[in-house]
């Protein structure tokens, strides 16, 4: 019997076998398909790289360069893939002590699962078998055909339109992504904005970001049918619209076919494993982490619960993450983010207060000839519960704004501690003082 087995090996599945060996743990490592998950071969490696190419397009084009990028970038982004599949997933197997054993794994007790014909017990278990696209019951939609993430980052044909159903994260980079490639977008949203769990502030400037590329997005629309014509058609409550091919970006779902009521494992509300804060779950010895809680689906944070659960379920220390101060990007651009609460969200632990700071008062962005974006800080008191906000680099700003709240920050803090001008990152000192002067009326360096 082994004294841990892992079932999954993507961020969160990695993060647990580095920390088993740092406390002298061999583990058991059971994983199908590629190494490294859903992040590096089909998920933020490739989509980032693909952004990558359309905003240098972009440039290009905004100096009168009148260029798209061929469809080819998408073969030629496989190099980057298999590069850091390499580094940073297989060569890994090597350098850590570990025993793998690759397919599908199903529990058949409480300490044992059956991979193939080979039963691998083990005295603890952690699952982190990820995600997979939630495919919506529309009918027609399996006959017709339709892309994923997985199709979409690499086409097996050049496309000159695209129907996006969707309005979250993956929906928006997709549709800037393909319309800078030079393809006609149309954006359908169920909900009545984009990004509907955001700050009502951040899902307007999202849509006027992809109406300015001339992404036509349609938001509070009920998809009814997809059938086949000359392209696809989808059907919708406000009409028809046909295209070379049907984006499905609605979502994920936890992986949690595993056989988890031989084990006494119980999901959650979201169909995610149930876990408590340690992510425990209801079997003492069964812990779980990343994309299968079902939860915030996030790279970073998979990682950190894979160190997290292997820490408890190796040593029982008790070890939690501070789920308030996990930042989270739309990697658009400008980019879209956020971490900690809503003001709605907030309202409900106490009096709120809120301020805005449009781009347009941040010197650095007026440089950068974009001043496009917000930021919104949310407090209880003065203390700082959430930031959320739009514009060029904030994928790298967001982290001050996280380590602001892992501290507990207040604005007072943020306003004593010196930012370098100009920088993007000024931009939440001046948020901060806006809650007790009018910035515009400031010299840049105050």
């Amino acid at each position: 019997m082994y004294k841990l087995g892992i079932i999954g090996y993507g961020a969160a599945g990695f993060a647990a076998l580095i920390g088993a060996n740092e406390m002298g743990v061999k583990p058991l490592l059971i994983g199908k398909g590629p190494l490294g998950g859903t992040c590096v071969n089909v998920g933020c490696v490739p989509s980032k790289r693909m952004l990558r190419v359309g905003e240098l397009y972009k440039y290009a084009r905004d100096v009168g360069c009148q260029v798209y990028p061929p469809f080819t970038a998408f073969q030629e982004k496989e190099a980057l893939v298999q590069e850091m599949r390499k580094v940073k997933y297989e060569d890994l197997l090597s350098y850590y002590d570990v025993e793998l054993v690759q397919g599908e794994a199903r529990f058949v007790s409480p300490h044992a699962v059956k991979v193939d014909s080979k039963v691998l017990e083990a005295e603890k278990f952690i699952i982190a078998t990820g995600s997979s696209p939630s495919i919506p019951d529309v009918p027609g939609l399996r006959e017709t055909g339709y892309w994923t993430n997985v199709e979409a980052l690499s086409p097996d044909r050049r496309i000159d339109s695209l129907v996006v159903i969707g309005g979250r994260a993956l929906a928006l980079e997709f549709a800037q992504m393909y319309r800078r490639m030079g393809v006609d977008v149309v954006l359908l949203q169920r909900s009545g904005a984009l990004l509907p769990n955001w700050e009502p502030e951040v899902s307007g400037e999202a849509r006027r970001i992809l109406e300015d590329e001339g992404v036509q997005v349609f938001t509070g629309v009920k998809v009814r049918e997809v059938r086949k014509g000359t392209g696809k058609v989808v059907v919708t409550d406000r009409g028809e619209v046909e295209a070379d091919e049907v984006l499905i970006a609605t979502g994920r779902r936890p992986n949690v076919d595993l056989g988890l009521e031989n084990a006494g494992v119980s999901l959650n509300e979201s169909g995610g494993i149930k876990v408590d804060e340690t992510l425990r779950t209801d079997n003492p010895n069964i812990y779980a982490a990343g994309d299968v809680l079902g939860g915030k689906m996030l790279e970073a944070l998979a990682g950190a619960q894979g160190t997290v659960a292997v820490r408890n379920a190796v040593l029982d220390e008790g070890k939690r993450i501070d789920m308030l101060s996990v930042p989270q990007v739309v990697f658009t651009q400008p980019n879209i983010a956020s971490v900690g609460l809503t003001e709605r969200e907030a309202s409900r632990l106490g009096e709120v207060s809120s301020r805005t700071l449009r781009l347009e008062q941040v010197a650095k962005a007026e440089i950068l000839g974009d001043t496009r974006g917000l930021v919104k800080m949310v407090t209880l008191g003065k203390r700082i519960v959430g930031v959320s906000m739009v514009g060029e680099n904030f994928a790298e700003v967001i982290n001050e704004a996280a380590l602001a709240l892992k501290l507990r920050a207040t604005v007072d803090d943020l306003i004593e501690t010196i930012h370098v001008f100009p920088t993007m990152s000024e931009s939440l000192k001046l948020v901060a003082m806006s809650f007790t002067r009018d910035v515009a009326r400031l010299s840049c360096c105050v």
